[in-house]
């Protein structure tokens, strides 16, 4: 394993990640369908199973969390949101589209013909980790978007926000503000990822996560890929050589020359790697430098090759 330094920088959405890595152990994913429904006492780790939108090479959409209660009966969808939009409630739509499409196509369901067919109930929820302010506690698509029209559709997300408990829902939010807190004193570094991890033990927030995976956490919450040292270097380097001639073309030769002599080839080893390790697109176009699109392209090009 790689070392990790103070030099390392914490991920720009370490609180995403973990909350995808905490809930894809059924373990906590259970504790989330107890938070959401205490009245069921008889549900057991048997009974989940993760259908969370994995197919990021064809068409860009995943989300955070998706889950099937009980084979064929609910369908539960649960997105970590830090920042408030409307727009919540067409992501959750379009989640909810995709992991239908799945579904109906892995278990063979025919939409054309005649009979009936049956599906899950869905259920919607956004875990927003900010103030509920005015917000409400339910965000309806029609009321968003179509007010006092005749829609001919409608979705609604169930908004959680913090509460007076002890679930683990209410100490990932917890979880979440001292990321904050400590990002704001330390910056995203290992010394801010180390302040986390003790308070929230401190404090008994996702205590038997940190405790059992603190490795992995660091991990995830830390940047550990030194590529992108190396690629900041040499593209300075090449922006330095352009600048000194004087011409905004040189820069431009520079860049293209560099790619040209293996520094791309290096950047989409980097990207894969970091997709082989199931690492969002939007955090590998982070730490490459890259665009989203071109993130995209690299891991279609490669998955074609394959």
């Amino acid at each position: 394993m790689m070392g990790l330094t103070d030099g390392k920088r914490m991920k720009y959405s370490v609180k995403d990640t973990v909350f995808r890595d905490m809930f894809s152990k059924k373990k906590y994913l259970i504790q989330l369908y107890n938070s959401l429904h205490p009245e069921d006492k008889t549900i057991t780790q048997a009974d989940l199973e993760i259908v969370t939108l994995q197919s990021i090479l064809l068409n860009g959409i995943y989300n955070d969390l998706g889950f099937m209660v009980r084979g064929k009966q609910l369908m539960i969808l649960v997105e970590a949101q830090s920042t408030w939009s409307a727009n919540i409630v067409i992501r959750a739509l379009i989640y909810l589209m995709s992991t239908y499409q799945d579904y109906f196509n892995a278990n063979q369901i025919q939409l054309y013909g005649s009979h009936k067919v049956e599906m899950p109930k869905p259920e919607l929820y956004v875990i927003y980790t900010g103030d509920k302010g005015n917000h409400p506690d339910v965000l309806s698509l029609k009321d968003e978007f179509f007010p006092d029209t005749d829609c001919c559709i409608d979705a609604k997300v169930k908004m959680i926000y913090l509460q007076d408990s002890d679930d683990i829902i209410d100490q990932y939010i917890g979880f979440c503000r001292v990321c904050n807190e400590q990002v704001a004193l330390n910056g995203r570094t290992l010394k801010a990822v180390k302040e986390i991890i003790r308070i929230c033990r401190d404090r008994n927030l996702l205590r038997e996560y940190l405790s059992e995976r603190e490795t992995e956490v660091e991990e995830i919450m830390l940047t550990l890929f030194d590529q992108e040292h190396v690629w900041n270097i040499e593209r300075n380097n090449i922006r330095a050589a352009a600048l000194a001639e004087g011409r905004v073309e040189g820069l431009e030769l520079g860049i293209t020359q560099g790619r040209s002599e293996g520094i791309w080839e290096n950047k989409t080893q980097t990207v894969l790697k970091m997709f082989r390790r199931n690492m969002p697109v939007e955090d590998i176009a982070d730490i490459s430098e890259l665009s989203v699109e071109e993130v995209k392209d690299i891991l279609k090009n490669a998955s074609f090759q394959h």
